[in-house]
């Protein structure tokens, strides 16, 4: 009569080892986990491709800095959440094809602004002034931009704490909010006009930005 054996391997491994060692091997080929960064980290690495735009701003040309751009912008801002923010209750009037036609465009004026503002380079650096607590998953880092000379430009970043990490939603430049301004502005227009104007408008103003 035969006892019962434990399946072995041809290692002479039990099954149990095997499957142990055959999970690890695959962990060790994942790739490691990257944690989410930091409010300020967020927004020290969307001003460090901000001065690569500068830098390199009259090599790149503007459809250069906005290709460089771009990706900084898509990892930093949440173009969702400001979308919906500036235009309130309106968001939930539009047809699903129309919030993504919004998200679209605003996010290629978003991007070409930046590309067209940030075009040339004369010494400037950013500098960390602290980073605030806010309401509702919501933190302030403060910084400045400070020229070679002159007087230098504040900018305070709203970022939001979501399930992928922390993304801006607001920019505030010298006290003035940027989300606040287009919330007014695109309201009006979409109000007035309804949602084809809208997006007319915003095409004339990424038309703007390429221009100059």
């Amino acid at each position: 009569m035969t006892g019962m054996r434990t399946p072995m391997l041809s290692q002479g491994l039990p099954v149990w080892l095997q499957l142990l060692v055959a999970v690890l091997a695959v962990l060790l080929t994942l790739p490691p986990v990257r944690a989410a960064d930091e409010p300020e980290q967020v927004v020290a690495r969307l001003q460090g491709a901000l001065i690569k735009s500068m830098q390199d701003g009259s090599k790149l040309g503007y459809r250069g800095r906005f290709e460089l751009l771009a990706p900084a912008i898509d990892h930093s801002h949440d173009m969702n959440v400001i979308a919906q923010t500036i235009l309130g209750s309106n968001w939930s009037k539009l047809e699903a094809e129309q919030q993504r036609k919004f998200i679209d465009t605003f996010r290629q004026l978003s991007i070409g602004t930046y590309a067209d503002w940030f075009d040339e380079y004369k010494g400037e650096r950013f500098e960390f002034i602290e980073k605030q607590t806010m309401p509702r998953n919501q933190v302030m880092v403060r910084s400045q931009m400070i020229p070679a000379s002159g007087l230098a430009v504040r900018f305070d970043y709203i970022l939001l704490q979501e399930k992928e990490g922390w993304h801006i939603v607001n920019v505030i430049a010298d006290g003035v909010s940027d989300l606040a301004l287009k919330r007014v502005e695109y309201r009006a227009v979409m109000d007035r006009d309804g949602f084809s104007a809208l997006i007319d408008m915003l095409k004339k103003k990424i038309t703007q930005t390429e221009k100059n």
